[in-house]
């Protein structure tokens, strides 16, 4: 072979090579790239970008975080029977309980608790008993407040015993006596104190009992634990916890078809929600079970207060929940309700001169509450007659004349068809609802506000969840747990990270609903963020996530684009990324949806210096069905741990069905 043949043979292969090298790497997979310009900021995001909505829905309230422990405290859950109240009695005594309505404590609590005594001693006495909200939960070495109005017959001689027992009977937690004093209504109060040798339970029941012959009248019979920063008529602890440590900017309150009522008759009773507990008659829910309203206006501010959160007000706006869909008309008979509202505002940021700021003085706040928004109504695009638009503008234009700084949030927002968007107020926000699949929250979390008119009012997302298969409305979702899954929480964290990337035209956003009381019958939808019964609580996959991005947020978003992911017919990840400009931190969210594995090269450009060592935080199971209950609270919940190779370009891995946030720290 001549020196020409070996050299064009050795030339061939090695051409030969290079091609087979470069088809190589043009087969394998490629790593998708997350670019991030770091030093381009794309929109703000505000202190109330994330916050909470709530209603009384699944007993979120009585029953839920409202701390008080018995139930249908004022005899009025049943106009004919005392539900949830017993006779105590042993064989050798005689008693009988009925409800009585020519006994009034006042004009507002009309109805009693009869007790008549036929035959009793100590050994034997006679009594009423209350079952809670499926139990009256014992703790150790815990101090309850008990306290209720009672008048005696005349002649009528002995002390009431007041207790927390076991359900059978056999068991005193704790007891106290209390000596009646006549046959006027009075109030009376003592402390029950727990010893510390016990199991909590809440197979227990609370108890007033007399041992003389005679009648007793109860009413506003009432038992309360500790309370969140000990607040007379307070919220119970365990929940509050939970809801701060998901740092939430605002709540929204007071709903939600809470607000708009089964009826005009029933909408929320502001007003009535008053002052003294005594003068608060509560009111029929719109869930199937009436409302004590020992959480009123007040309490709600104070909750909102207590979280450091900022309220958003909801006004009733002259429209009440289908099938029955009562409607004021515009114009002179929705005046009334106008005016309501505007006293509603006032009793919120008026001054103490003014007559509602006065009495929020009165109640115990002098200072006003940092009000910004108003949100006119709810979910008003059920109201098939039209009005909304001349009911909204009449409230706009009388809030804008009087406070001209508060923002009006229209309850008919882009979600809804174009016939129903029509506003001859322009709104200063639109409250948009989502309940949708997992997979749809997923499949939109491309391009659902990335096409929004950037000149049209701002959006708030005022209610939102993923559901994993089937329709919160559908009775089959009854028989599924009432928080929801991994699957669910994958869906919802995809969403959040598209309100975060769209945050120039969001300003605020909140999961919905927030609580649910898991035992049977407490619940009336699901998925719900955290389940409890009335010992303990738990949150769901979807509630860690949300509790983890609002933890890890920068305030402004900054610029950034993923490549070369190879998409069919969902992204298999979910990003957003978001910048501290004050500390330099940067906040890296991905959220794999699949049950693999998946790279991601990370190239970090507008920085100076990049600290090599940062902190992950990851959510993930095995299965994205597994999800957290009362008996497994810790199933689901974010790890956190310090990563390093960190730099301007590195990779980074993302564990199947898995939520993660980088925390990396540039300067």
């Amino acid at each position: 072979m001549s020196d020409f043949m070996e050299k064009t043979i050795l030339t061939l292969s090695i051409c030969m090579g290079i091609f087979v090298l470069n088809l190589s790497a043009q087969v394998a997979p490629s790593v998708p790239v997350l670019r991030i310009n770091a030093d381009q900021v794309t929109s703000e995001i505000g202190p109330t970008f994330s916050g909470m909505m709530t209603e009384e829905i699944n007993h979120s309230y009585d029953g839920g975080l409202y701390a008080e422990l018995v139930q249908n405290r004022v005899f009025k859950d049943n106009p004919t029977a005392p539900v949830h109240w017993s006779l105590v009695q042993t064989t050798a005594a005689i008693g009988s309980i009925t409800l009585d309505n020519t006994n009034a404590l006042n004009d507002e609590l009309v109805s009693s608790l009869r007790l008549d005594v036929g035959q009793a001693d100590k050994d034997n006495p006679v009594g009423i008993a209350n079952d809670g909200y499926w139990g009256i939960p014992v703790k150790p070495e815990t101090a309850y407040q008990a306290s209720f109005y009672a008048k005696t017959s005349t002649g009528f001689k002995g002390p009431v015993v007041v207790a927390i027992v076991s359900t059978d009977g056999s068991t005193i937690f704790a007891q106290a006596t209390v000596d009646l004093l006549g046959n006027d209504w009075r109030k009376y109060s003592v402390k029950l104190i727990t010893p510390a040798n016990l199991t909590p339970t809440t197979a227990a029941r609370f108890e007033l009992t007399v041992h003389s012959p005679g009648t007793v009248w109860f009413n506003l019979v009432s038992l309360f634990p500790p309370t969140w920063k000990n607040r007379p008529n307070g919220n119970r602890i365990d929940l509050m916890q939970k809801l701060a440590d998901m740092k939430p900017g605002f709540l929204r309150f007071p709903g939600g078809n809470y607000l708009e009522g089964s009826s005009i008759a029933n909408r929320f009773p502001w007003k009535k929600t008053l002052g003294d507990l005594a003068q608060r008659p509560g009111h029929p829910g719109c869930w199937g079970y009436r409302s004590s309203d020992g959480l009123g206006l007040l309490e709600f501010l104070e909750w909102a207060e207590d979280l450091n959160a900022e309220p958003v007000l909801a006004v009733y706006a002259g429209y009440s929940l289908p099938p029955k869909n009562e409607l004021v008309q515009p114009g002179p008979d929705l005046a009334p309700y106008v005016a309501d509202a505007l006293d509603e505002i006032e009793y919120v940021i008026g001054a103490t001169n003014s007559a509602w700021g006065a009495r929020r003085a009165a109640d115990g706040h002098p200072a006003p509450f940092n009000l910004t928004y108003i949100e006119i109504g709810n979910e008003d695009w059920f109201d098939g007659s039209g009005s909304y638009d001349a009911r909204f503008a009449q409230f706009y234009d009388a809030i804008k004349a009087k406070y001209p700084r508060l923002q009006c949030i229209s309850t008919v927002g882009n979600e809804q068809p174009e016939a129903k968007r029509v506003h001859s107020r322009k709104p200063d926000v639109l409250d948009e609802h989502y309940y949708r699949s997992a997979m749809d929250f997923e499949t939109q979390a491309g391009s659902r506000f990335e096409h929004y008119d950037r000149s049209g009012p701002k959006i708030f997302v005022g209610e939102w969840a993923a559901y994993e298969d089937i329709v919160p409305w559908n009775a089959k979702s009854r028989k599924l747990p009432p928080t929801p899954s991994l699957k669910a929480a994958l869906g919802d964290a995809a969403w959040i990270t598209a309100m975060e990337r769209n945050s120039d035209i969001i300003v605020m956003q909140c999961y919905a609903p927030m609580l649910v009381n898991v035992n049977p019958g407490g619940r009336q939808w699901r998925p719900n963020l955290i389940g409890y019964d009335a010992l303990s609580s738990y949150g769901s996959p979807s509630y860690y996530v949300n509790a983890m991005f609002n933890a890890n947020r920068g305030n402004v978003v900054v610029h950034s684009s993923l490549t070369g992911m190879a998409v069919e017919n969902v992204a298999p990840l979910n990003y957003s990324v978001t910048k501290d400009t004050a500390t330099g931190a940067i906040y890296i969210k991905v959220v794999n949806i699949t049950g693999s594995a998946q790279s991601l090269q990370i190239d970090l450009e507008g920085v100076g210096r990049v600290d090599s060592r940062g902190t992950c935080i990851e959510l993930k199971s095995a299965r994205q069905e597994d999800t957290n209950s009362l008996s497994g609270p810790t199933k689901v919940v974010p790890v956190t741990g310090s990563i390093d190779g960190l730099g301007r370009n590195f990779t980074r891995t993302f564990s199947p069905y898995s939520v993660t946030v980088l925390r990396i720290q540039t300067s």
